[in-house]
């Protein structure tokens, strides 16, 4: 099967869906696919700055897979002072797919985001008639079409008219379906998945060890929105009652200036150390520094992070919000707690740091279902499943327009969206 993969993000960015991509890639051919990608990349400084940015490194492409880079020119008109123009990017990345389906003919197109990649790639697939499949990961469900009227249209768009719809958890599906008014029973659910192989437990020390002093572990995008300022609070909390430890913070994003000023303060500046970004191989090595996971987000699609900390056999503190719930159960294999709230955050790493029994019990619990449940062999197969239904459906399937109130003629482009002028957060 020749697929076209069409990435928002791929490395050197660094973002979970990167990692993602990679491995899902790597997968298909593997099965003997025969795949092209084509990633954006943001070629700016502030791209470069919040992300990572430029086009996909060489050595992070899968062998077997053809790359196409574009560069984000309408959303990289803010460095002009301009509003992001996703409108020019999905009109570059449906004609980009165009040619390559008249080189030589594709047999099924696969957006990750729903915006702006999912609705070119629906453009495309009503253009070249081929079918096409469209994952909805966190931000966009979370963010898209909360913003403007513009993009909650296209948003609503993709969701009603995509020929199929992937999403990472049963939780998440219920969110988006309620928040955008779509049936649940439009999106299939394949959670996410983490490289076994490549995240695994150290045979240095038992599972469920301590160091000493102890190591709590963020590691992710550094935002706001991942409860990354709450986790420094719970560690002020922690230390103000005097508890011995240290939290080790890894990775990058919009928010990291405003953290590492606040882990120099003097309250903090024994206690936390900022990383920086870190590579995705180079990650085992930095979940292995640490003795517990603290994930505080406040909404995922699906937390690749957490998955490759329980795959490391690190025990896990997280918030029971979207998404996470879903590979997260309190007690049986991490502990969950309110978001927004350090005080809880704080005590429930008091609590995994006095309890060994807990801490090793929810450890190998959630070690074993990573394997069971959330590794790639397993999630490729689904989505593989997936491809083989949408293209034996195609072209007899056609997924019926609901009237909505939304039906009215096309407004004039709503500039005044938050993202078009910080589209790096979308």
């Amino acid at each position: 099967m020749r697929i076209c993969f069409v990435s928002r993000r791929y490395w050197p960015a660094v973002s979970g869906m990167s990692a993602y991509a990679e491995n899902l890639l790597r997968a298909l051919t593997g099965a003997g696919h025969d795949v092209t990608l084509v990633s954006q990349y943001r070629g700016d400084q502030q791209g470069r700055s919040v992300y990572g940015g430029g086009p996909p490194p060489p050595e992070r492409i899968p062998d077997g897979v053809t790359l196409v880079a574009l560069e984000s020119l309408g959303e990289q008109a803010v460095g002009a002072g301009l509003p992001a123009d996703f409108e020019a990017d999905v009109a570059t990345l449906r004609d980009t797919i165009a040619g390559l389906h008249a080189d030589e003919p594709l047999d099924l197109l696969h957006a990750q985001y729903g915006y702006p990649t999912g609705l070119a790639v629906l453009e495309a697939s009503e253009q070249l008639g081929i079918p096409a499949v469209v994952s909805i990961q966190g931000g966009d469900g979370h963010w898209i079409g909360t913003c403007c009227t513009t993009h909650r249209r296209a948003i609503r768009r993709v969701l009603e008219e995509a020929p199929a719809l992937l999403i990472g958890s049963p939780s998440f599906r219920a969110d988006v379906a309620a928040r955008h008014q779509v049936p649940a029973e439009r999106f299939t659910v394949i959670s996410g998945a983490t490289d076994t192989d490549l995240f695994h437990p150290t045979t240095e020390r038992q599972i469920g060890t301590l160091s000493d002093p102890p190591v709590l572990l963020y590691h992710g995008r550094i935002d706001a929105r991942k409860g990354v300022m709450d986790l420094l609070e719970a560690a002020r909390l922690l230390r103000a009652g005097g508890r011995r430890m240290r939290l080790l913070v890894s990775g990058t994003g919009p928010d990291l200036n405003l953290l590492t000023q606040r882990a120099l303060q003097p309250d903090l500046a024994d206690t936390v150390q900022v990383l920086g970004p870190t590579s995705y191989h180079d990650a085992p090595a930095v979940y292995r520094r640490g003795d517990i996971f603290v994930s505080p987000t406040w909404a995922e699609g699906f937390s690749n992070t957490i998955l490759e900390a329980m795959a490391t056999g690190l025990p896990v503190v997280s918030t029971d919000v979207v998404g996470v719930r879903d590979c997260v159960r309190d007690g049986l294999n991490g502990l969950l707690v309110p978001p927004h709230d350090p005080e809880s955050l704080a005590e429930a790493v008091a609590r995994m740091l006095e309890d060994a029994p807990l801490r090793q019990r929810l450890a190998h619990e959630a070690l074993r279902q990573v394997a069971d449940e959330w590794s790639w062999p397993v999630a490729a197969a689904r989505i593989c499943t997936v491809y083989d239904e949408v293209r034996a459906a195609w072209p007899t399937r056609t997924t019926p327009k609901r009237p909505t109130a939304d039906s009215s003629p096309e407004p004039a482009t709503d500039f005044s969206c938050r993202f078009r002028r910080e589209p790096h957060l979308l």
